[in-house]
């Protein structure tokens, strides 16, 4: 049975291994969890997949092989809320839970059909209609040996099917990121190394060299895993970037979140002669970009945050700036990162059906080699993708 679900899996594009299935079976083995199908659900998905983009792929696949209902209706029928409200709850005896009927799946799957064409009203207590507190297979906080929860959350552990508000849908790129989504995208740019100190115990090695040394404990030791990616982030502030702020700040905390070797610097339409790291502050305290070129090894990853919405001359020009008379221009600065840093992107929040509008975003993606992505999931996959290469 759970050979052909490893291949359901195959089939809907999760990928699964023979090693993680395998781990899936010593886990049942163990028997780690109840008799349960809601605890095989989330054991199988624990051991089979190792990307939380997968994880609407794996729902989807797991319904449809474990006769879900979203398998067997076209639409998803409304179950009226009123209908779930638990207003009551019936203890019964032993003797008439013994009393109780073991319909089997399919039956109880055919009756749920026939009562969502039937049943036009609220009901409790019972044993027949869609409702609460009762014996009745069908909705929650009542009494059955086999039955179908509906609303409401499991206390008898007796549901041979959950029917919840869990809708499975793919990742739409075109949706709005928020923090945690984001974290997992830029998380396919990590790579880590051992390095430093040797301060973490090497356990492996440690048995090895202690069963080498007759028993007698030789501990080893190894540097600690590290993230070795470095990331320096360049960020548009003020002005048209006002409208993005949240979409910025999501963006801005995963990463720092996600790298700890990330630096940071903000910017205003255009990179020019100086930078700065706090807005507050950003006449009294700033950096001149020489010194950031020239701090940072090659190999650091460049990613430029911004909508580049301006005057093309702010570009273009010296003297451009709207904030001072800047003595080159901004492409000059834009393709002195680009040729010392040969790593980068540049995420723009503007939706991207709107570029083409925009003269100044069209000089910058030619600037940046075409190197511009949209702050969508999609985007922003792409964008870690050329960052990896």
């Amino acid at each position: 049975m759970l050979i052909d679900f490893f291949y359901a899996l195959k089939d809907a594009k999760v990928p699964v291994s023979i090693k993680e299935f395998l781990v899936l079976l010593e886990a049942l083995q163990k028997q780690v969890i109840d008799n349960s199908l809601d605890d095989f659900y989330f054991l199988s998905r624990a051991t089979l997949v190792k990307d939380e983009a997968h994880y609407d792929k794996f729902d989807k696949a797991f319904g449809q092989y474990f006769h879900g209902i979203e398998a067997l209706f076209d639409k998803l029928p409304d179950i009226p809320l009123d209908w779930l409200m638990k207003r009551m709850e019936r203890e019964l005896t032993p003797e008439q839970k013994a009393q109780l009927e073991k319909f089997g799946y399919d039956k109880l799957m055919d009756r749920l059909k026939e009562l969502l064409k039937e049943q036009k009203e609220r009901h409790e207590g019972g044993n027949k209609w869609i409702g609460t507190g009762g014996t009745s297979p069908f909705g929650h906080g009542g009494t059955n040996p086999e039955g179908i929860r509906i609303g409401g959350e499991g206390g008898k552990r007796s549901a041979v099917k959950v029917w919840e508000a869990r809708a499975f849908r793919d990742y739409d790129s075109e949706r709005e990121l928020g923090t945690r989504n984001i974290k997992v995208a830029l998380r396919r740019l990590r790579r880590f190394a051992r390095e430093g100190a040797e301060d973490e115990l090497a356990l492996d090695d440690t048995i090895r060299a202690t069963a080498s040394n007759a028993g007698w404990l030789d501990l080893k030791m190894r540097p600690e895993r590290r993230n070795k990616t470095k990331v320096l982030m360049l960020m548009d502030v003020g002005g048209t970037m006002d409208d993005h702020i949240a979409r910025a700040e999501e963006l801005f905390s995963a990463a720092k979140a996600e790298f700890k070797n990330m630096e940071f610097f903000y910017f205003h339409n255009c990179v020019y002669e100086t930078l700065w790291k706090n807005n507050r502050r950003r006449h009294a305290e700033r950096f001149a970009t020489w010194d950031v070129l020239r701090k940072y090894p090659a190999d650091t990853k460049l990613i430029f945050i911004g909508d580049a919405t301006m005057s093309p001359y702010e570009i273009l020009q010296p003297g451009g700036s709207v904030e001072y008379n800047n003595e080159e221009a901004g492409a000059v600065w834009l393709q002195r990162f680009t040729h010392t840093f040969p790593k980068f992107v540049w995420l723009n929040p503007e939706p991207e059906g709107l570029w083409q509008y925009r003269q100044s975003i069209d000089v910058v993606r030619q600037l940046m080699s075409n190197r511009m992505f949209p702050v969508t999931l999609e985007g922003l996959e792409r964008a870690m993708r050329m960052l990896s290469k």
